[in-house]
């Protein structure tokens, strides 16, 4: 494909929305009320609209290498006050995936140049888990633990920030922790107890 197919691609898309419904784009512009902030990650084989089977303007999304949610990453932190506190998402999901290489390559000895700083976070996910992933014997099956492990944290780092305390205290905003089996397009929830988890951190990270 190259970028005149592109073009081709988004003319017949505008074709195909208006035989539906003529009045789709004057609708869309209207504004947004997403229920859903959906932060993932950037591989190009993960597409969040995809994998949840929804339409434009139902999910606010952030995506980035290993989805992470890092508290000095200002891009994040943006989207995640600015769905959170002013388009009022009612869930706030992570989603990781399975043969993640952004997991993989934080765990190769090797120099990754700019990225070392940000994929250490998740070296060190593998070094707060590291005795139940060290009794992983297969390699593949201690990749794709760490994969959960580290939406797990991510999570974690969200409940942490004032914007998610404030919104599970006033109106009873989610927070979710989810895998992509990019093997068979399955979606896993990991059935996190984050309430649990909040309860637990608030002592030392209580900021509302």
């Amino acid at each position: 494909m190259n970028v005149a197919d592109v073009f081709k691609n988004n003319e017949q898309w505008i074709t195909d929305k208006l035989a539906i419904n003529p009045d789709y784009f004057t609708e869309l512009a209207k504004g947004q009320t997403p229920e859903f902030l959906y932060i993932g990650c950037s591989d190009s084989r993960v597409t969040a609209e995809d994998l949840m089977g929804i339409k434009p303007g139902e999910a606010f999304v952030h995506r980035n290498v290993a989805n992470l949610v890092n508290n000095v990453d200002l891009n994040v932190m943006t989207v995640l006050n600015y769905s959170v506190r002013h388009l009022k998402v009612k869930h706030v999901v992570v989603c990781g995936h399975y043969n993640c290489g952004g997991v993989k390559a934080a765990m190769q000895p090797a120099d990754m140049g700019i990225l070392n700083p940000w994929l250490r976070n998740i070296r060190d996910v593998y070094r707060t888990h590291k005795d139940e992933l060290n009794a992983i014997e297969d390699e593949g099956k201690r990749y794709d633990r760490l994969v959960e492990l580290n939406v797990q944290e991510q999570c974690v780092n969200l409940l942490k920030t004032a914007a998610i305390q404030q919104a599970i205290t006033e109106r009873g905003l989610t927070v979710h922790g989810w895998v992509f089996d990019i093997r068979t397009g399955k979606l896993i929830d990991l059935k996190l107890d984050f309430k649990a988890v909040l309860k637990d951190i608030k002592e030392i990270y209580d900021l509302y």
